[in-house]
């Protein structure tokens, strides 16, 4: 078998991912057709099928599967070469692939972006915002360098670096400032504003209030904490958000915020990145940059608002 290529394991791998010949193409920046004659000369070079077709989607065959966890091996490989020669080519990266979490993005990406530029002149940034389990996905598969994120992720293949702790706030009416902080399980009869699942800081307030398989009596979703900020001020209902959210989200809301008392619900940011990279040294300097520069953030934000 000597006529495969890492194009045609490219194309497997974005069909593996996406589950439609069309998404895969659109992934890849060729035709559809493109992709299906690849795919098929994939198969009849193996002499085994690697995938189930269906008129909506593909699914891969038992054989398929085995090749997959393979593929990813190689192709991750590959992709560290890159990054070795990258290594070496420069003192420091060039080009930076960072990803990050939307409930850290729109507070902490102005400032870091900002410092990185200062500190590694030229260095280009491209920035990928996304729920964790997708930045942890894309980061595994060598298209991110690094990802800032909720932690622990606990995954074995990953280095994290703490950058900071911070606590969550409470988002009352304006009406509502100055009365008494509700105990946690209080929250659970109020009518609650979360973020959409598949966000870890849903998750995150739901530990503190301490709902497990009960429910609140009521909850309502949002796409953004700018969104949920404007429901509260609306007199829909009550929402937690970070404390690095509350100078941008609160400024055009008619609300309140109000600080639980100790031991207050918190979550940890930090850095991830693949123990295998070439680029760990790099990658560590750049979060040291990372982490001064949100340190000064929030040190800023906390002189406001006193």
């Amino acid at each position: 078998m000597t006529n495969l290529t890492l194009k045609q394991l490219r194309y497997f791998e974005a069909l593996t991912r996406h589950g439609r010949f069309r998404l895969a193409a659109d992934a890849c920046a060729i035709s559809q057709p493109a992709l299906s004659m690849q795919i098929k000369e994939l198969e009849e070079e193996l002499g085994n099928n690697l995938f189930e077709r269906s008129a909506r989607d593909v699914k891969l065959t038992a054989f398929g599967e085995t090749f997959a966890h393979r593929v990813r091996d190689i192709l991750q490989a590959v992709d560290e070469l890159g990054e070795l020669a990258r290594a070496a080519r420069n003192p420091f990266l060039a080009r930076l692939r960072i990803g990050i979490i939307p409930t850290v993005a729109p507070y902490l990406l102005p400032v870091i972006i900002n410092d990185l530029n200062r500190a590694f002149d030229g260095i280009q940034i491209d920035v990928r915002e996304t729920q964790t389990a997708k930045l942890i996905q894309e980061l595994t598969q060598g298209e991110l360098d690094i990802a800032i994120v909720a932690l622990p992720v606990s995954e074995p293949s990953l280095t994290e670096m703490k950058l900071f702790d911070e606590d969550f706030v409470l988002v009352r009416r304006r009406e509502d400032d100055g009365k008494p902080v509700p105990e946690r399980d209080a929250l659970r009869e109020m009518r609650l504003l979360l973020l959409e699942e598949g966000h870890c800081f849903r998750d995150q307030a739901l530990s503190f209030c301490r709902v497990g398989s009960a429910r609140p009596r009521e909850i309502m979703e949002g796409s953004s904490l700018s969104t949920l900020v404007q429901m509260v001020g609306a007199g829909i209902g009550v929402t937690l958000i970070p404390e690095m959210a509350v100078p941008v989200e609160t400024r055009s809301a008619p609300v309140s915020i109000a600080r639980f008392p100790s031991p207050r619900p918190s979550r940890t940011i930090g850095m991830i990145w693949r123990n295998s990279t070439p680029l760990a040294k790099q990658l560590g300097e750049i979060a040291e940059v990372v982490r001064r520069s949100a340190d000064g953030m929030r040190g800023a934000s906390q002189v406001n608002a006193s």
